[in-house]
């Protein structure tokens, strides 16, 4: 047999490990260069997969593998709570599920005969507390975070040499009441997104005054010549927050990093700008405090359009962004357009979600980018770099079209630092979230949250084939047998519309009218014909400028067209009929029925197969106020519970809304868990009294604990602290933050959650509405001196009587124990405990009552008199604790004889 010829190169032999160890031998040199090659083969070959492939971002291992191209490689990464942190929490959710069906099996069975009605009040309190937290806890089953790069994304979409191909976004604010959201913060948060990091020709601001306030109007006209001076500053000094109010209130030496001469010269002009910007705007308001008889006129001497706040026409105003408005380096500026929607008499406005709609609407005409940022008027952006880590999930070459929001957490100035109130809400922001995103996203569209206007259009989220179709209107699939039979006939009609396709555009206009017409029929992969006219403005309204801009996916707007035709069309939008007759607030943009609209506009978004996402960047994106004066957090807490009571009594609610659509199991439950909690008002207030009814009659809920009972109570109390202190470990919060969230529950549950079930009956059964009005962005003088204002409201009526019922029991079970001699003290620690318990929650109530006054405030002494001599009276005259029938028989010690 001839030998090959050695000039020819011959083929090796593919790797394969286990071959090779029976030809190199395991172990050696030849052997181990031969594994570390093919682990480079198998290594791009997973990479060139899970790139091109149909498998989302968030299931990649490990996005540093060096073989990839960086700008080719995933734009964020998953990053799941370590098994060593989570794997005990979910040990223990077990055992204490096993824990307490132990524990009712022994309450159930172990009646108190004597004090029957206080036993079968405490059990099924305890019962429903245990359901609510079951629905509380499975949403936490999979907690994860998120890790952005935004290096990749400069990669990916910011070339040298080339426009930047970022998507565009515009970014709403929305403010009411200039008195109470004073123009100065409004000013702050305008000014951060002016000089936010991102390419300015993408950026628009949209400033919506539901107010119609000339004080708004004015103030935002100074900010804008202010912007001129702030922003290029801001970029050419990279500083961080780029809200000036709150940057130049930071207490760091800013020499200590920024040594360059330049800096510090531009750092103090600026900050004399600013203020004179705030005498300025503090003039403005001064000013504003004494309306003319007339009205306000403007500098021509008309009339200010918006006197009337309730019967006005709609007003737009572009101040930046048009006109060569430049800042004083000669730079292009982001868009600033102020818009106020007309107002009328006999038209229902919505409210917010109205206001939100119609700059929806606005917006599209103008700008029309393709996502949208929502802040409120007192939230900054603290991190310049918002929008960038938001752009890292939208615009994610695999799993970015299947995001409908990236919500971000509420931080926030200006809380004590006791944070009495539980203003933070650090629980639910760092725990509950967390969960949630683990399973289909955040839960509410709130404020600091970019969305993707085509989800708020009605749309289906983008489905693989193989995906079940979704429901008419997310509601169950019987209900949709009615849309069956013209299914057959609107295929016909596009296949006679494909024949008159003739080139890309057309094809590229069919398929979003397609996309359009899943969001009304919720047809989802099996397309249908083109929706006539009629159907649009049905959907949409009668403008044909909004429609098609609604066909764009990318964003953009006509280019033949005018700035005055397009500034006619917004204006034609926001007028207060344009939603008769219209699915505005139905099933397109913030759905309307309820005044927590970010919860209901993101079910529908989810119920639609949407994912959100939750992200948590290093640095705080955004931060704004919260009322820390105990009134205003009540009326506060108040209009979020009456928001889920609405959404409890509609159609829309969780429980039996939204089945056949992209709705998963425990998304459901954290959703009925986010309608129903103000239910539990009930129960608490109930639980929350029995100690001080046990203390009074002498009786207890709980029968003479045996050796078995005293192991399942400990038990059931050793696992509740493990719980919190788990939850507390995974979720990187700290145990006094936790404990300011109990208070707070019972707080709120006591009084702010029992109104709002009483008003949301009163609106479903009686048809009565309840007016909000906006809580108060202003501080007063001196550091926190509004925590200590006491102002009087009917929601402290139900703690306060919970609080001093307990305390007069406590004061009354001593007094009897002190009469009864040492046999009575044992019996009494277990009804003392159960008191102490209500009067700990109730502690930061205490201290808000009591306010920073030198003597208690008389309401709250006449209330503890007023109940202190009804429960004198029943204990003493009345009674009623004593059964009637009993005969009581005494030997006096006399000789009657």
């Amino acid at each position: 047999m001839p030998f090959p010829d050695s000039s020819v190169p011959v083929q090796p032999r593919p790797m394969d490990p286990k071959k090779d160890i029976a030809v190199y031998g395991y172990g050696s040199v030849a052997w181990k260069e031969r594994m570390e090659d093919w682990k480079k083969k198998q290594s791009e070959k997973l990479q060139v997969v899970r790139h091109e492939g149909d498998k989302d971002s968030d299931e990649l291992d490990d996005p540093d593998l060096p073989k990839m191209d960086e700008g080719r490689q995933p734009l964020w990464r998953k990053l799941p709570i370590s098994s060593s942190r989570i794997n005990p929490y979910r040990i223990i959710i077990v055992l204490r599920i096993a824990i307490l069906c132990l524990f009712f099996h022994y309450r159930i069975l172990h009646p108190v005969n004597d004090a029957y009605a206080l036993w079968l009040t405490s059990v099924i309190c305890e019962i429903w507390f245990a359901v609510s937290w079951i629905f509380d806890q499975f949403p936490k089953w999979s907690p994860i975070l998120r890790e952005t790069y935004l290096d990749r994304l400069s990669l990916r979409y910011e070339k040298e040499g080339k426009p930047s191909q970022l998507s565009d976004i515009d970014v709403f604010v929305s403010t009411v009441d200039p008195m109470k959201e004073p123009p100065l913060i409004t000013a702050n948060t305008v000014l951060s997104i002016l000089a936010v990091d991102y390419p300015v020709d993408k950026v628009a601001c949209y400033v919506s005054d539901d107010g119609a306030a000339m004080l708004t109007f004015e103030a935002l006209s100074e900010t804008s010549e202010f912007a001129r001076k702030w922003v290029p500053f801001c970029k050419k000094f990279c500083i961080e927050p780029r809200a000036p109010e709150w940057y130049f209130a930071q207490k760091v030496d800013y020499l200590k990093d920024k040594v360059d001469a330049t800096f510090i010269r531009e750092r103090r002009a600026i900050k004399r700008e600013y203020e004179e910007f705030k005498v300025r705007i503090n003039a403005l308001v001064a000013l504003a405090q004494k309306v003319p008889e007339d009205g306000w006129t403007m500098q021509d001497g008309t009339p200010w359009p918006g006197n009337n706040v309730r019967d006005h026409p709609g007003m737009i105003q572009v101040f930046l962004g048009q006109n060569g408005v430049r800042d004083i380096e000669g730079n292009e500026l982001p868009r600033l357009v102020y818009v106020s929607r007309e107002k009328r008499p006999g038209y229902d406005h919505h409210k917010k979600a109205g206001a939100m709609n119609a700059l929806v609407r606005v917006s599209a005409i103008i700008t029309n980018a393709p996502y949208v940022l929502n802040v409120d008027c007192d939230h900054y952006i603290n991190n310049s770099k918002a929008l960038r880590e938001a752009m890292c999930f939208m615009m994610d070459p695999t799993s970015g079209k299947k995001i409908c929001y990236v919500q971000f957490p509420q931080r926030f100035d200006g809380i004590d630092r006791h944070d009495r109130y539980s203003n933070r809400n650090v629980v639910f922001f760092d725990i509950n979230m967390k969960g949630l995103d683990g399973i289909q996203g955040p839960i509410y569209v709130g404020t600091g949250c970019v969305f993707r206007r085509q989800a708020f259009y009605g749309c289906d989220a983008p489905t693989s084939k193989k995906a079940p179709r979704k429901t008419c209107n997310c509601w169950p699939k019987w209900c949709c047998c009615l849309c069956c039979g013209s299914r057959k006939k609107k295929i016909k009609a596009k296949s006679s519309v494909k024949k008159k396709i003739k080139n890309k555009d057309d094809l590229k206009q069919m398929h979003a009218l397609e996309n359009i017409e899943e969001g009304i029929e919720g047809i989802d992969n099996e397309k249908s014909s083109l929706m006539s006219q009629s159907k649009f403005e049905k959907k949409f309204g009668q403008s044909s400028v909004f429609i098609a801009s609604t066909l764009l996916e990318d964003g953009g707007v006509p280019k033949a067209a005018s700035s005055a035709t397009l500034l006619k069309e917004a204006i034609h939008v926001i007028s207060c009929g344009y939603e008769d007759k219209t699915e505005w607030g139905k099933e397109v943009g913030w759905i309307y029925g309820s005044v927590t609209e970010d919860i209901l506009t993101g079910f529908k978004m989810h119920c639609h197969g949407w994912r959100s996402v939750y992200c948590m960047p290093k640095r705080p994106a955004f931060k704004g106020s919260a009322p820390i004066n105990l009134s205003d957090r009540l009326h506060q807490v108040l209009r979020w519970a009456l928001g889920s009571v609405e959404i409890f009594f509609s159609r829309h609610c969780p429980i039996w809304y939204g089945y056949g659509g992209g709705l998963k199991s425990l998304e459901r439950f954290s959703y009925i868990n986010s309608v129903v909690y103000p239910l539990t008002s009930i129960p608490l207030i109930a639980y929350c009294a029995l100690p001080a009814v046990c203390l009074l009659t002498g009786k207890f809920i709980v029968p003479e604990i045996s050796n078995y009972a005293s192991i399942i109570f400990m038990a059931l109390f050793i696992s509740i602290a493990a719980t919190g202190i788990l939850e507390m470990q995974w979720g990187g919060v700290g145990i006094h933050d936790w404990w300011r969230n109990e208070q707070f529950w019972v707080i709120g549950g006591a009084s702010s959650h029992l109104f709002a079930l009483f008003q949301g009956l009163l609106k479903v059964l009686a048809g009565v509405n309840t007016n909000f009005t906006v809580t108060s962005k202003a501080a007063d003088d001196g550091e926190f001196a509004e925590l200590y204002i006491f102002k009087w409201t009917s929601l402290l009526i139900p703690p306060l009587t919970l609080l001093i019922l307990n305390i007069i029991g406590v004061i009354v079970g001593v007094s009897d124990a002190i009469n009864n001699g040492y046999d009575s003290w044992g019996p009494l620690f277990g009804r003392l405990f159960f008191a102490l318990w209500v009067i700990v929650h109730l502690y930061p109530f205490l201290k808000g009552v009591m306010g920073k006054q030198e003597g208690v405030p008389t309401i709250i002494l006449v209330w503890a008199i007023l109940l202190a001599s009804i429960l004198t009276l029943l204990w003493v005259r009345i009674n009623p604790f004593l059964a009637k029938n009993d005969v009581v028989l005494e030997i006096c010690g006399l000789n009657c004889d």
